[in-house]
């Protein structure tokens, strides 16, 4: 998803790449970017150090060696983990962050950058668990041996909340924060609010939309993050009733909700839920665009046309 041009005039723009995905920081304020892109550094170095699969340092990676004992958890993880349940209690399980083991015999088991897409991947074997298995206090987590947690599904959308909030808490101006497709702004909105382009691929049909102050959009996709495995294309949205990745009826769901985490836990349980994912987002009353295989496009709950 990319901001409109007709936003960006005007305002102060950061753009680079992290986590294998293009970020984007806007500001109602242009003289405060240099201190805003300080704030959201910051933020995204905590957020790696506690969730990251690929650093051995992770508090991440302590939990899985920490042979089912419990293990007192830093705030920034707790807040990651607490978010994780959510949307697993959210979704009935469609978004259930104890697929680690099962994404690395899928073969994700580094950064996407290097994953080589012809190369042969070589399979573990996935220790089955799921989100009620894991016990949580507030401050302190016990996983189950074995078991490897991935908040990949939630942890970017969390960081696009939190970062927004602590522009606006710090610096006093209304942000934009997208960080590869997961939205969230705080913060006055800009006169008109913040105008976006929700669209996936570059062949996909695009829909423009605004969004207010306090808000996320998210788009969850079946055509990025996609990588070789044993002959055949996979991508990163597993369904953790299989292990697999979830049949592609859907090239993407975009959702707007009052949080970045809203959005794409409910985005990622659409994709996971397939052809009962339109009547569900319905019942929860929340505005998506989904993008069939084929291109189709289907609406809901007032999504501009």
């Amino acid at each position: 998803m990319a901001v409109m041009a007709s936003t960006l005039a005007g305002f102060g723009q950061s753009q680079w790449t992290r986590w294998s995905t293009d970020m984007h920081l806007l500001l109602t304020r242009p003289d405060a970017l240099p201190q805003a892109r300080a704030v959201v550094d910051t933020e995204l170095d905590q957020i790696e150090r506690a969730a990251s699969r690929f650093r051995p340092d992770s508090e991440i990676c302590a939990l899985a060696a920490a042979g089912g004992a419990r293990t007192t958890v830093s705030p920034v993880l707790a807040d990651l983990i607490e978010a994780a349940l959510a949307a697993a209690s959210l979704t009935g399980g469609d978004v259930d962050p104890t697929v680690g083991s099962a994404m690395i015999a899928l073969g994700y088991d580094r950064d996407l950058h290097q994953l080589h897409p012809g190369a042969p991947r070589v399979s573990t074997l996935a220790v089955r668990a799921d989100w009620s298995m894991i016990e949580f206090d507030g401050r302190s987590v016990r996983v189950p041996a074995g078991v490897l947690l991935d908040l990949g599904a939630t942890a970017k959308a969390v960081a696009a909340d939190r970062c927004a909030r602590r522009v606006r808490d710090q610096i006093g101006c209304g942000a934009l924060v997208n960080l590869g497709g997961d939205i969230a702004t705080a913060g006055p909105a800009p006169e008109g609010d913040w105008r976006i382009l929700v669209q996936d691929t570059d062949d996909d049909p695009g829909s423009r939309v605004t969004l207010g102050e306090d808000a996320g959009l998210a788009t969850s996709s079946t055509c990025q993050r996609r990588w070789w495995h044993d002959g055949v294309v996979v991508h990163h949205i597993l369904d953790p009733r299989t292990g697999r990745s979830a049949e592609p009826v859907w090239r993407s769901v975009s959702v707007a909700a009052n949080s970045c985490l809203t959005a794409n836990a409910v985005s990622t349980a659409a994709v996971v839920r397939g052809n009962q994912a339109a009547d569900w987002i319905a019942a929860l009353g929340l505005p998506a665009r989904l993008v069939g295989r084929d291109g189709t496009v289907r609406t809901i709950g007032g999504w501009p046309a």
